[in-house]
């Protein structure tokens, strides 16, 4: 369309450093690890964009994707550890793990702070996982160019 342009195109423009195919993303997933494939695909693609040189702003876990940020999970031995999987990702490409800190708390997964102000006997927080709150989310997606959502009905 003429005289059209979109959020990324005005970036592009206004920082010509940057690579015109790279793109920033931000995620979300919202599915469990419990509905293994939705959750794999979050994972998968979110691999992928990194291996394809592009950035990650964060992964924000949120409703039943919480689920995967539990220390306390057993995994079958059939099944793909995601959290796991999620938190060596995190590791190879120092990617934020944010956590919804509320619908956490509601799943009973905590990190020491929460842990003693609650007074529980121990937090579940996995490593590589931060508990967040919504901000950060918005603050992901004024920045992203991309916003994917994984899960949810």
């Amino acid at each position: 369309m003429a005289g059209f342009s979109y959020m990324s195109d005005l970036n592009m423009a206004a920082s010509p450093s940057l690579d015109p195919t790279s793109l920033t993303y931000a995620i979300v997933v919202r599915c469990g690890p419990h509905q293994q494939s939705r959750a794999l695909s979050a994972f998968q693609f979110t691999k992928e964009v990194l291996l394809q040189g592009h950035k990650v702003l964060s992964v924000f876990f949120y409703q039943q994707g919480v689920h995967t940020a539990s220390g306390l999970r057993v995994v079958p031995q059939d099944e793909l550890n995601l959290t796991v999987l999620w938190q060596q990702l995190s590791l190879d490409y120092d990617l934020d793990l944010g956590v919804c800190i509320a619908a956490a708390l509601q799943a009973g997964i905590t990190n020491q702070q929460e842990a003693n102000r609650y007074e529980l006997g121990s937090d579940s927080l996995a490593s590589q996982f931060s508990l967040v709150g919504l901000g950060q989310l918005a603050a992901a997606c004024a920045e992203c160019d991309r916003l994917v959502s994984f899960g949810g009905d």
